[in-house]
């Protein structure tokens, strides 16, 4: 691909002309092209600064807030002893119920492989009883049936 842009941070006769254009149509528009023109080429370092200083700012949210930590985050201690036992006991239960759910739904997603599997076989076969019923013969390699 061509590594020179029509459209750069440049003074180049493309970026001339839509920034005159940009004044004799909307003036904000040509005075955006003059700005990308003069300030373009920093704003690749401007972006990855923008972007390293949201990233810093979500994160520490993240650890204040105690997001990102799984679900070891909810099981702090309050205080409260009694309450402390319960949501620890719940949590557990809805531990085991999820596990419960998970290998249901295991077993189902293998049964409907077999069962995608048998109606595959199945029609693989009436194929070929009907292909030799119609006289084509078998095929190399598949033993007749």
């Amino acid at each position: 691909m061509n590594q020179s842009a029509l459209i750069r941070p440049d003074w180049t006769p493309a970026t001339i002309a839509l920034m005159v254009l940009g004044f004799v149509v909307f003036w904000p528009l040509g005075l955006a092209m003059l700005a990308y023109i003069i300030f373009g080429d920093r704003l690749k370092s401007f972006k990855k600064d923008a972007n390293d200083n949201l990233d810093g700012m979500f994160a520490s949210c993240r650890s204040k807030f105690g997001r990102g930590r799984g679900r070891s985050a909810f099981r702090a201690a309050t205080g409260n002893v009694a309450f402390d036992d319960w949501r620890d006991a719940e949590l557990a239960r809805l531990d085991e119920e999820r596990r419960k759910l998970d290998e249901m739904r295991e077993e189902f997603d293998a049964y409907s492989r077999e069962l995608r599997r048998a109606k595959d076989q199945e029609e693989f076969d009436r194929f070929m009883r009907e292909r030799r019923a119609s006289g084509h013969g078998d095929v190399p390699g598949f033993p007749a049936t």
